[in-house]
């Protein structure tokens, strides 16, 4: 009798086990669906140019929804791609859409990611304050690029600084992509540009170097105290951009918000998010709130344009 009870617990123990794996298993694949719009735990990634965006963003976001925690990674737009397509996260914030193959990927998958448009964002160009220029032309920005200008005397005849060197953020990022797709049309670049590993290296860099040009995401430079978003920081100067030949002040525009939505300021290119997330959950919630109206409010103060909240410049008279 007790070799039959000693069978019968053996074998009991044995499905008890298989039970408690199966459950465990189940218990790790609806962990990652245990999320709701507005409750949980996610991981994003996020273009570093778009850092400003994002960080005023997630803390109101949290504020209302207090249930909810997003951990945000700042990198290259390279990297954020490489991990929506591993799954290491599936809600990313980049400057460009899926592409063809990128798309083929998800339809293989049965499931294409939403992607939407939040805002319109500048590639500033800046310089060192001792610098007395202001004004380029988009022809003479691309032979910088290309290094068939690398003196500032070739800008200015007047000009004292010399040798002009050219940074940006980091040879993986959207704005060297930017660079090369949209304004030198080719993927040979000069010599005289160098990569650093993050747009605030670029504005310190910049700051410090005086024959130094740099190319940053506007947020990074607009200044957070103006509660006009008519202003920069005046840790660095903004060059104004003009698409004609030669560079006048009736011509050339500064990459403030109503230029940047209206094309006259012509370093631009749209902010989206892309969401791969089939399950309704964080990744959707958080979408929603960054395009809704409170959340374009908030992008209109970080220096760039809102997709959906047009604005103007008013300009003021003295004495009225």
């Amino acid at each position: 009798m007790n070799k039959h009870f000693q069978k019968f617990f053996r074998l009991t123990g044995f499905f008890l086990l298989i039970v408690l794996i199966c459950t465990s298993c189940n218990s790790k694949k609806n962990d990652r669906h245990s999320d709701t719009p507005t409750t949980g735990s996610i991981q994003i990634s996020v273009d570093e140019t778009f850092q400003p965006v994002i960080e005023s963003e997630i803390p109101v976001f949290e504020g209302i929804y207090t249930q909810a925690k997003i951990k945000s990674v700042y990198e290259p737009e390279v990297d954020a791609f490489n991990n929506l397509l591993k799954d290491s996260v599936r809600l990313i914030v980049v400057s460009r859409g899926l592409s063809i193959k990128e798309r083929e990927f998800f339809d293989s998958k049965k499931f294409l990611p939403k992607e939407v448009k939040i805002a319109l964002d500048g590639i500033a160009v800046i310089t060192n304050k001792s610098n007395p220029d202001t004004l380029l032309t988009m022809e003479q920005l691309r032979q910088i690029l290309m290094g068939e200008i690398s003196t500032w005397k070739k800008i200015n005849p007047k000009s004292k600084l010399g040798q002009l060197k050219v940074v940006f953020d980091n040879k993986k990022s959207s704005t060297i992509r930017f660079v090369v797709d949209s304004i030198c049309h080719t993927g040979k670049l000069g010599t005289n540009l160098a990569s650093l590993n993050h747009n605030k290296e670029v504005l310190d860099y910049v700051e410090k170097t005086p024959g130094s040009i740099g190319l940053i995401g506007v947020s990074w430079i607009s200044d957070p105290n103006d509660s006009t978003e008519l202003s920069f920081l005046k840790r660095v100067n903004v060059m104004s951009i003009s698409r004609e030949d030669i560079a006048e002040e009736r011509n050339s525009f500064p990459p403030l918000q109503a230029y940047i939505n209206d094309g006259r300021y012509p370093l631009t290119r749209s902010v989206w998010m892309i969401n791969s997330d089939p399950h309704m959950g964080l990744a959707a919630g958080f979408l929603s709130f960054v395009s809704s109206v409170r959340g374009q409010r908030i992008i209109l103060k970080t220096g760039i344009m809102p997709a959906t909240m047009p604005i103007r410049v008013v300009k003021i008279k003295d004495g009225l």
